[in-house]
């Protein structure tokens, strides 16, 4: 079974080569790059499983080199910022990260998380299904049919009036969870350890941008705030 690639991007010469040999140490294969332009380099060239960007590195912003990733494939990005309460934070999810990790960092967290990252992104399949409160029309191949919008659980395609919509795997599996609970409000905590794979608290701002980001792909009024509660999918 081959390793998995992992591409780092990050300037602090310690941070780098630290986290490098602690990814390598438990089976990854680890490109490390110290600026965002060879890391956009170095992904076009070797194609990396995983990619974990660095927010403040020089050449090339992580957020901006998430952007550039992003516009040619949907490999799974971490973010790895210095402040949890940074508005890069937000900026790195809105450019299509999947996930985020603050620094400073423990190793074993790291690992752990960019493991949950990749276990979802190897079966893009929804969560339990919960109660409905109202049951989809039926398409062609088991499709599931709200209004205008077709979602194909088995081929993982989604159209929207007869256009393929494009989504991340993440917001594959965040709208097949909606989708198999229509009209029932899922809290944020729940839509964080089905979707996100967390077994520990997480942050709320990871599911309220995909979120949003789901919403302007699928339609605005598609899923409901549910304020104080979370959000609920509108068959």
């Amino acid at each position: 079974m081959a390793e998995t690639h992992v591409l780092f991007v990050e300037d602090d010469d310690v941070i780098r080569e630290a986290t490098q040999l602690a990814l390598e140490r438990v089976g990854f294969t680890v490109t490390a790059m110290p600026d965002g332009l060879l890391g956009l380099e170095a992904f076009r060239a070797d194609r990396p499983d995983i990619a974990l960007l660095d927010v403040m590195v020089p050449g090339l912003d992580g957020v901006s080199l998430c952007r550039r990733i992003r516009d040619e494939s949907t490999v799974p990005v971490i973010m790895l910022s210095a402040r949890a309460d940074s508005i890069d934070v937000v900026l790195g999810l809105e450019a299509g990260a999947d996930d985020y990790v603050t620094k400073p960092f423990d190793g074993a967290v790291l690992v752990a998380r960019i493991r949950a990252v990749l276990r979802r992104f190897g079966h893009a399949s929804g969560g339990q299904s919960g109660t409905t409160a109202a049951e989809p029309s039926h398409g062609t191949g088991g499709a599931l049919v709200f209004g205008d919008l077709e979602i194909d659980t088995e081929g993982m395609e989604v159209r929207r009036g007869g256009a393929q919509v494009g989504l991340t795997p993440t917001e594959m599996r965040l709208l097949l969870e909606f989708s198999s609970a229509p009209g029932t409000v899922l809290s944020r905590d729940k839509l964080l350890e089905r979707v996100w794979d967390y077994g520990w608290g997480g942050d709320t701002r990871v599911v309220d941008v995909h979120v949003q980001r789901l919403r302007t792909k699928i339609g605005q009024d598609r899923i409901e705030t549910v304020r104080g509660f979370g959000y609920k999918f509108r068959a």
